[in-house]
């Protein structure tokens, strides 16, 4: 985004519904229809307005929308992450918390507990990495294993809003 103008709440105020969604999507990792869905919602006070906005979009969505969201997330220093497929913003929040440098063991260590949540909930661990570090990351791996669907799916949900807001407290001036 370095060669467009800044986002600001007006700006985006003043954007059709096709505008807003592009340059908001990065918001949810490859799940542009949330953005999309908030638009009719405008305009928006505060950033904290458009992403409450966002986050009821959400809360209304289907089990199988919010699976789908969930699932079009990376898993934390998986395959993705290795071959460099990530989205901008998943490879810039996974440094942040150290995932791309992790040691053997380490990489080992969330290697194993990506593959036994997986197997578990048939979706990838969601955490706010941004506001975690390794070792938090891999406690509440090993925690959450035991939390049952519903809980898992409320929690990642609850995880996501927490990415997408600091995505755009990032992104978007008043």
């Amino acid at each position: 985004m370095s060669g467009a103008p800044p986002l600001t709440l007006a700006r985006l105020n003043s954007m059709n519904q096709t505008g807003f969604t592009t340059a908001l999507g990065f918001a949810f990792e490859l799940s542009p229809w949330v953005v999309e869905r908030a638009w009719s919602e405008r305009p928006f006070a505060s950033v904290e307005a458009l992403h409450d906005a966002m986050m009821d979009v959400l809360r209304a969505a289907t089990t199988a929308d919010k699976l789908a969201l969930i699932r079009a997330h990376p898993e934390l220093a998986g395959k993705a992450a290795i071959a460099k497929q990530l989205t901008a913003e998943s490879t810039a929040e996974q440094a942040s918390a150290g995932l791309d440098r992790l040691t053997e063991d380490e990489f080992a260590r969330f290697h194993q507990l990506n593959a036994a949540y997986q197997a578990r909930f048939s979706f990838p661990f969601i955490i706010a990495v941004r506001l975690n570090d390794k070792a938090s990351i891999l406690a509440a791996m090993e925690a959450r294993a035991a939390n049952d669907e519903a809980a898992e799916i409320a929690e990642a949900i609850t995880q996501i809003g927490l990415i997408s807001k600091l995505r755009l407290l990032d992104a978007v001036t008043a």
